[in-house]
C-alpha cells in the first residue's frame, strides 16, 4: 500500500484534484481530516494553494501540518518567507492563519500523540513518507497554523 501512496503524492493531478473542491465550499467532504493551504509565492508574490493533511488538532485554533517533502516543499519555502495564510477546513473557508514550525522538541510530541492515537495510520504515513522522498517521519519539517 505505501507504493500506491508514495505514487499518488508524486503525482501532481491527483494531489492537486481536492483544490477546487475547497474552492467551491465543498471541503467539508473530506471531513476535518484534510485542509487547503492558501499560501504566497515567495517570488510572485501571488496565491498558490495546495491539500494538505491535517496530523494533529490540539486546539481548535490550532492545526498542525507535516512538510512529507522536507524543507524542499514550496509551500513550506514560502511559508517561511511570509508566515501570513489562509485555511480551509471543514465547513471553515478562508480562516486567516500564521504558520510556525515547530521545534524538534515539539514535533516529537505531536508524533508520540499521533503514533499512540492512531497506530495504522502513522505506520502507513511514515512508510509513504520515507519511500516518496527518503526522509523519515521524525526528520521532516511540522508547522502549526494559528487561525485568527
Amino acid at each position: 500500500m505505501t507504493g500506491i501512496g508514495a505514487k499518488a503524492l508524486r503525482t501532481r493531478w491527483f494531489v492537486r484534484s481536492p483544490i477546487p473542491l475547497f474552492k467551491a465550499g465543498l471541503g467539508f467532504l473530506f471531513g476535518r481530516r484534510l485542509l487547503l493551504l492558501q499560501h504566497t509565492g515567495r517570488k510572485s508574490g501571488e496565491p498558490r494553494y495546495v491539500a494538505l493533511e491535517k496530523v494533529d488538532r490540539p486546539a481548535k485554533d490550532r492545526i498542525i501540518i507535516a512538510s512529507g517533502f522536507g524543507e524542499k516543499a514550496q509551500w513550506y519555502r514560502n511559508l517561511q518567507t511570509d508566515p501570513n495564510c489562509r485555511v480551509w477546513i471543514g465547513f471553515d473557508r478562508a480562516r486567516p492563519a500564521t504558520a510556525r514550525t515547530l521545534s524538534r522538541e515539539e514535533s516529537a510530541e505531536v508524533l508520540l500523540r499521533y503514533r499512540h492515537d492512531h497506530p495504522k495510520a502513522y505506520a502507513q504515513l511514515a512508510g509513504v513518507i520515507e519511500e516518496s522522498t527518503g526522509l523519515g517521519i521524525d526528520d521532516i519539517p511540522y508547522v502549526e497554523l494559528q487561525l485568527s
